[in-house]
């Protein structure tokens, strides 16, 4: 368990700084002025100031921030033209201010697509060929074969085995158009999936997975797939949850991570320390890419909350009043609080159960 700690750490800190630093950058790019640039929590361990910024490390390895200069912080500053100053966050243009907010997110999104160039290039590709059928299924009534390599379903380009099964775990019993290869020769076919009372979903009867390697350019085209999987399973996840298919139970926090990394860690330990870096970086795209969508929803507090208002002021054609949006971001920032603190019991009636 210690180690699964440690590697949490490792990753969530990997996250935390990509996430800030996409923020500083940009920022900085734009003229907007940054205080402070720390990772961690709590008391400082660690800082050095270079030009106008404060870099800090905390104590405690969770979270961090990029702290902007801001109107609000320089009122009741001796100098009061601070509070004029173009380097401001406020006083930047709005366009710089949306290219910083977004900033955080892609970079989340950059780091996982260079984490999956280096996964695709060391593993093995599970690729969407079917290995095994059931009986009598869906599959066998729409006249696919061992050996058939899924190509698309309902338009949707296949490239990975596990996003055969993602589809149909969100499949709700509507037919599926399947466009298949085999010996060369692309068929079209419809597969109706059959509905399991036991399991309360449906299936389409296959087993799919081949594993094969991927050279060359290609690695660049599968990092990308790899990263697509995981955001579209993200956002479709999203709206299970939206739509009251998902309970509480079925969200982790920090502990349900750890909970996470551990049970992965014990899974591929007995294969070696390859198997185990090459899982735990999959494991770090999954979370780069689901803090990434995570923080760009329309939520206050959050950044894509704070873009609806740079947004708003792009149509209205003047800000939002600070005073205001600071209320409402204050209110989602309590809603977040209380919701970390339910899922973290949640996290350990799991972690002990």
């Amino acid at each position: 368990m210690v180690v699964s700690v440690i590697i949490f750490f490792i990753i969530f800190g990997i996250l935390v700084t990509t996430h800030e630093m996409g923020h500083m950058l940009i920022a900085k790019a734009n003229g907007i002025r940054v205080l402070e640039f720390f990772v961690g929590m709590g008391p400082v361990i660690w800082k050095k100031k270079k030009g106008e910024t404060t870099y800090s490390l905390r104590l405690l390895p969770i979270g961090g921030a990029c702290v902007y200069d801001s109107i609000e912080d320089a009122v009741g500053d001796e100098n009061s033209q601070r509070e004029f100053d173009e380097h401001t966050f406020q006083n930047a243009n709005v366009w710089a201010r949306i290219a910083t907010l977004f900033a955080g997110p892609f970079f989340n999104f950059i780091t996982a697509f260079i984490v999956a160039i280096i996964v695709v290039a060391f593993s093995s590709w599970n690729f969407p060929v079917i290995n095994n059928l059931v009986e009598d299924s869906a599959a066998v009534d729409a006249g696919l074969q061992i050996g058939d390599e899924i190509v698309s379903i309902d338009g949707e380009k296949i490239h990975l085995a596990a996003e055969v099964t993602l589809i149909s775990q969100f499949n709700e019993g509507g037919d599926m158009d399947i466009v298949y290869k085999r010996d060369g020769e692309t068929y079209e076919t419809v597969l109706t999936p059959s509905y399991s009372e036991e399991d309360g979903r449906y299936y389409m009867g296959i087993y799919i997975g081949e594993y094969r390697k991927v050279q060359g350019p290609s690695i660049l085209a599968y990092a990308w797939y790899d990263v697509s999987y995981y955001f579209k399973a993200t956002y479709r996840s999203l709206a299970l949850l939206v739509k009251g298919k998902l309970s509480a139970g079925d969200v982790s926090g920090p502990v349900g991570m750890v909970k996470m990394v551990d049970d992965t860690y014990e899974s591929v330990k007995p294969y070696g320390l390859p198997s185990v870096l090459l899982t735990m970086m999959e494991l770090l795209i999954l979370l780069s890419v689901n803090l990434g969508v995570m923080n760009l929803l329309p939520l206050p507090a959050l950044d894509g909350g704070r873009l609806v208002f740079q947004f708003l002021e792009v149509v209205r054609g003047k800000p939002v009043p600070a005073e205001k949006e600071g209320l409402v971001h204050l209110a989602g920032m309590a809603a977040l609080i209380i919701l970390m603190v339910v899922v973290l019991f949640n996290d350990i009636s799991k972690f002990t159960g």
